[in-house]
């Protein structure tokens, strides 16, 4: 995906212009342009455009993160509106009834963007009274509607829809250099439509935001260009412009069909041609697909309100507002809220195992215990509480060791047990050193006979076996050994011994 990438579109009634740029802080690169037009037998519907460009979009590979629109003249109606305020907000609140008073009815059914012209009216009567002179664009809401609708039914939802005019004048402020003092009067002429626009204020070149701009668009007629270029100069000078304002034209024709020095006789204005698409360093290769150089610069325009937004020119700001980056905030939360969701699921679910996991592990060591317990008890069973088993154990343990070191002697159940644990605590200390294997023990009240085999086939580890048994309080009493298969096999009768020995 391109960084920043921004679709500007120069929308009409059965056309429109795309251009895609990606802008990064200050610089701006072409990322692709294209047209789009429908055949005679194709109804060119605000969805069959939609979905055109969205084509179109996703045949060239082009990728974007945010859309701005700019409807053609012919969509929209432009009026000098009189206002008692000077204030923005106050301005927004009241433009509306302004509006209704210059239209002579009700304004319901229209979508307001206006531009504040506050330097035409320096030096004039009006200035010295307060008050602003206005610039209102109005247009039909359902057309909006419906195109709004379309739009963003095909990831296109556009974040501002100003008047071409304004996204024209944005793109020559933006990227025509002229002399710093330079006072000019733009004329634009595309295939249908021409534009007027004149800077009112210095400095006016590559100024954010774009400062206030005098604007007038009219239809083309049939008739000579030059003609009608020499006429709407002088209606638009009066219209719109004090005398003094521009000492030279500037002249756009995408059909490189004026003479400047013939408008300059007529005039008696100094006269040159600028090449728009150079202006923004873009070469011919890269309009190949964009036949009206002027529908180009007003498109690129219109992608540029990403660095300069349009604020109250945009239509959007007056009928339904754009929500597409509340839309993708809140599907970041809503997805945010899901992953945290399934990740405490995922935690709980791996908890239950673990808990399951332990109380199978638990359930497994507390029936080894019992048995265990049980054996080393003489068949009692695990009380309820496991303080009280341990205690039990303790107890038992500590009873014995008293008695092999002569406290007091044991009987019965107890005195075997006692008598187990010297043999166990003996073959502890030599069973891995000799390969001890023990094949039964007999425990009676005076003896106890062992019988087993050792490593080995010289008797040493049968011997070191020995040993460890006299070592651990146990004297030998009767022994015999002998070898076979490679081990030593014994049969011994030890007892404890009578002065404690221990440990």
């Amino acid at each position: 995906m391109q960084k920043n990438g921004i679709l500007g579109i120069y929308l009409t009634k059965d056309h429109a212009v795309v251009v895609c740029l990606s802008i990064e802080d200050s610089d701006r690169k072409l990322v692709g342009c294209f047209g789009i037009s429908f055949d005679d037998a194709e109804q060119a519907t605000p969805q069959a455009i939609a979905q055109r460009i969205a084509s179109e979009c996703a045949e060239r590979s082009i990728s974007f993160t945010e859309t701005a629109v700019a409807l053609d003249c012919g969509m929209f109606m432009q009026h000098s509106v009189r206002s008692e305020f000077s204030d923005i907000k106050k301005i927004s609140q009241t433009v509306r009834f302004d509006t209704e008073e210059v239209l002579g009815a009700d304004a319901t059914d229209v979508a307001i963007a206006f531009k504040t012209d506050s330097a035409a009216q320096s030096g004039s009567a009006d200035s010295a009274a307060g008050g602003s002179t206005l610039s209102v664009f109005t247009v039909q809401k359902q057309i909006l509607a419906e195109m709004l609708t379309a739009f963003a039914a095909n990831n296109l939802d556009p974040v501002s829809v100003e008047p071409d005019v304004n996204c024209l004048a944005r793109f020559i402020i933006a990227s025509v250099s002229l002399p710093a003092d330079a006072r000019p009067l733009f004329a634009v002429l595309s295939r249908r439509n021409g534009y007027f626009l004149a800077p009112l204020s210095l400095p006016w070149q590559g100024v954010s935001p774009m400062p206030p701009v005098a604007m007038r668009t009219f239809l083309l007629s049939s008739q000579n260009r030059n003609e009608q270029l020499v006429k709407q100069v002088s209606m638009t000078a009066a219209l719109l412009l004090p005398r003094g304002t521009f000492n030279h034209l500037e002249v756009s024709d995408t059909e490189d069909s004026i003479s400047c020095d013939d408008v300059t006789k007529k005039l008696t204005l100094q006269t040159e041609r600028i090449d728009l698409p150079n202006s923004a360093q873009v070469s011919e290769e890269q309009l190949a697909d964009c036949p009206d150089s002027v529908e180009f610069a007003i498109a690129y325009g219109a992608a540029l309100a990403a660095v300069d937004p349009p604020r109250n020119a945009s239509w959007r700001s007056d009928f339904m507002p754009y929500q597409g980056r509340k839309m993708r905030l809140q599907k970041t939360v809503k997805f945010f809220a899901v992953a945290a969701v399934v990740l405490m699921f995922a935690v709980g679910l791996y908890g239950l195992m673990q808990a399951l996991q332990l109380k199978k592990y638990r359930v497994r060591l507390d029936k080894k215990f019992a048995e265990e317990y049980s054996a080393i008890m003489f068949g009692q069973s695990v009380p309820g509480k496991s303080k009280e088993a341990v205690r039990r154990l303790n107890t038992s343990l500590r009873r014995i060791k008293d008695a092999q070191k002569g406290g007091f002697s044991l009987t019965g159940e107890e005195a075997v047990a006692g008598k187990l644990v010297l043999v166990l605590q003996a073959f502890n200390k030599c069973a891995s050193a000799t390969g001890l294997n023990i094949d039964s023990i007999s425990i009676t009240e005076r003896a106890i006979t062992i019988s087993g085999s050792t490593a080995g086939s010289n008797n040493e580890n049968t011997l070191r076996v020995f040993d460890a048994m006299k070592q651990n309080g146990l004297d030998i009493l009767q022994q015999n050994f002998s070898t076979e298969g490679g081990r030593g096999n014994f049969n011994v009768t030890v007892e404890p011994q009578k002065t404690g020995g221990g440990e």
